[in-house]
């Protein structure tokens, strides 16, 4: 089938090569290039990376009604968004005559909404998925064409677990288009009722309160890796926490209760944490020892 491709970052990227290789992308529609790093230079996201290297045409417009000659000229058959970024206007999603399609990274209707992966690391689910639906006005509430549900594992990361969809997602994604060549979907309404959302993520979204029980800091600490990462406060300064782990310890919440080889405990709402590894503001990151070590840090000092 002939296809228009929607999709921004690095998630979306498998989805991109899977659905080029089954079928004919007729055109990838991506955010425009943004400045980046310290010198602001201008950088392509993902997508338009990899759809240039497989020769794809790329259209990267800041508004959508910018591009509409194009899209219409291009005359896809069915429309898919792979985490684009963009809510589409209605004209859009009317131009392919089978519709849009969208990939989203949850087992659907939990966790509708931008920020998913994190969501399900959050909430302790041990378990996650990919969900292929309609794309309708409502957000995330289209009906249901195809889940596969992937374990969440101990030590995952939304970064790790983003990975693991990533690549289930295309394989899922593709087995509906190919459904929908072939006339055989069966959509499945979602129940509203059974609905969660999650929001776009802030930097200030990754701030840990040490009055959380250990267990949350520590699921929201791998949660919020790599962006916007957690972060607690030092010495009035913002300290990046990239790993930590559940031990024992009792006291004021966000108090350092001991120092160990491998970095030092905190204490939470419910338990404590051991911080294995953080980063100083402007600065690598290290070990909790050798921060530990390097910044003074010691028993009876206060985090946050």
């Amino acid at each position: 089938m002939r296809v228009l491709f929607c999709g921004t970052p690095r998630f979306a990227v498998p989805s991109l090569e899977a659905v080029a290789r089954a079928h004919q992308v007729v055109a990838v529609v991506t955010q425009p290039d943004r400045p980046a790093g310290r010198g602001l230079r201008l950088v392509s996201p993902p997508v338009a990376v990899r759809a240039r290297e497989l020769g794809l045409p790329v259209l990267q417009p800041e508004r959508l009604r910018d591009v509409r000659g194009a899209l219409e000229d291009a005359c896809p058959e069915v429309g898919v968004v792979v985490a684009y970024g963009r809510i589409l206007p209605g004209w859009l999603l009317q131009l392919p005559p089978r519709g849009f399609v969208n990939l989203h990274p949850s087992l659907l209707p939990r966790h509708r909404g931008a920020s998913p992966v994190q969501a399900a690391i959050r909430s302790g689910d041990p378990t996650t998925g990919v969900s292929v639906i309609r794309v309708t006005e409502e957000l995330d509430a289209g009906d249901v064409l195809a889940q596969k549900e992937v374990p969440i594992y101990p030590d995952d990361t939304a970064g790790t677990l983003e990975s693991r969809l990533a690549e289930e997602g295309a394989r899922l994604l593709v087995g509906v288009l190919d459904a929908m060549e072939r006339g055989d979907l069966r959509p499945t309404p979602q129940d509203p009722a059974r609905a969660t959302y999650c929001g776009k993520l802030s930097k200030e979204a990754g701030q840990i309160s040490w009055e959380w029980p250990a267990e949350l800091v520590e699921r929201h600490v791998r949660a919020m890796d790599p962006w916007p990462a957690a972060y607690t406060l030092h010495q009035g300064r913002a300290l990046k926490v990239w790993r930590v782990r559940l031990t024992d310890g009792d006291g004021a919440p966000g108090e350092v209760l001991r120092l160990t080889p491998q970095g030092f405990v905190v204490a939470t709402g419910r338990g404590a944490v051991e911080v294995l590894e953080v980063q100083p503001a402007s600065g690598r990151r290290m070990t909790a020892a050798e921060y530990a070590r390097g910044y003074r840090l010691k028993a009876g000092d206060r985090l946050g």
